[in-house]
């Protein structure tokens, strides 16, 4: 048996994720094997019912699983709210409570979605990249931070900081991946500016000559990356970054395949893996059926290859995700005036029949 603990979120995150489930049972009728799914709250919809963003039994029911899927948590009726209190605390408290620090996000250009792309498609025909992000240190963890009061002045803090340990365990995941591809990996960085950087440049430097010298490895600052993600995105293969690069690097490299609603992820640690789409959770259209659900049904794909390691049903997923595109559906993000629009619920079964 396989627990798989869901976490639907809020907005479109429960939309989405609902057809993500379906794929995964479809998956363990394939299989011949149990999954059991524990739907916990977490996010907006966690502070309505209990107060508070990340529940205690929300992230000891995730602790217990084999797995978890997440759908997407956050909309404006929780903004006002304290900086703890806010929905995408529940985000950050998972991936730390569970240790996961290494965010995976494949960008890959669907032949049949080319002209969704804003850019040409001889750019992005054949996009083929994956982001490895640290998720666990950087910005968004580093302290001293907040709002404090000087002087009669306010002033924000946040601490970028990075140990060794956590940049080699990173830039580790990032080689062994490549080793499994083009053997090409571009660690971004702004070390002209950033100690920080400094230091990341160095560690990936040593890791590299020591441990992995069959890979080709360049260095690139992150706004020069930004750049040549939209000029020449097929230079990419494996993009090794940290936390808060990442996180934009990997949402600018979404719109290249179309639309932000195609990209999955996972988020590993030693123990413990989450599963995610990129997107947040468009509460404009929630409960409308207009979201699409293929980078939550990716996500899912990414489940059963990572936790389950059943990689060949991963890419039958991926197949069938292909096949029902193919054949010219679509749902609103990606649609052009040709194309047979679908309902999130229906674009979820076709992508399972086709399974």
């Amino acid at each position: 048996m396989f627990r798989i603990a869901v976490i639907p979120g809020d907005g479109i995150g429960i939309e989405v994720t609902s057809q993500a489930v379906r794929i995964l049972k479809k998956a363990s009728q394939i299989l011949n094997e149990q999954f059991e799914f524990t739907e916990l709250k977490a996010g907006g919809i966690a502070i309505d019912a209990y107060g508070k963003p990340l529940p205690e039994e929300t992230l000891k029911a995730a602790l217990a699983s084999d797995a978890v899927l997440l759908g997407a948590v956050g909309g404006p009726k929780w903004d006002a709210l304290p900086y703890e209190m806010k929905p995408e605390q529940a985000l950050l408290g998972l991936r730390k409570g569970l240790e996961l620090y290494a965010n995976i996000r494949p960008v890959i250009m669907f032949d049949s979605l080319i002209d969704a792309s804003s850019l040409k498609p001889e750019v992005v025909r054949g996009i083929d990249i994956v982001v490895v992000r640290e998720l666990t240190g950087g910005l968004y963890y580093g302290r001293p931070a907040g709002i404090f009061e000087e002087g009669g002045t306010r002033r924000g803090v946040n601490t970028m900081t990075y140990t060794v340990p956590e940049i080699e365990r990173i830039a580790h995941t990032a080689f062994k991946l490549a080793n499994t591809r083009k053997k090409k990996v571009t660690s971004v960085d702004k070390a002209n500016i950033l100690h920080t950087s400094m230091l990341w440049r160095e560690v990936v430097n040593k890791i590299h000559k020591r441990d992995y010298p069959g890979i080709n490895l360049d260095h690139m600052y992150v706004d020069n990356a930004s750049m040549q993600l939209i000029r020449n995105p097929k230079q990419f293969d494996v993009v090794l970054t940290e936390n808060m690069f990442g996180d934009i690097l990997s949402d600018e490299a979404s719109m290249l395949t179309g639309s932000i609603g195609m990209l999955p992820s996972a988020s590993i640690g030693e123990k413990h893996a989450l599963y995610e789409p990129v997107h947040g959770s468009a509460p404009d259209i929630a409960g409308k059926g207009l979201a699409n659900p293929i980078a939550s049904i990716l996500s899912a794909a990414m489940l059963l290859e990572y936790s389950l390691k059943q990689k060949e049903l991963a890419r039958k997923v991926f197949r069938a995700v292909e096949t029902v595109l193919d054949s010219g559906y679509r749902t609103a993000d990606i649609a052009s005036a040709d194309k047979h629009r679908l309902s999130t619920e229906e674009m979820g079964r076709r992508i399972e029949n086709a399974l």
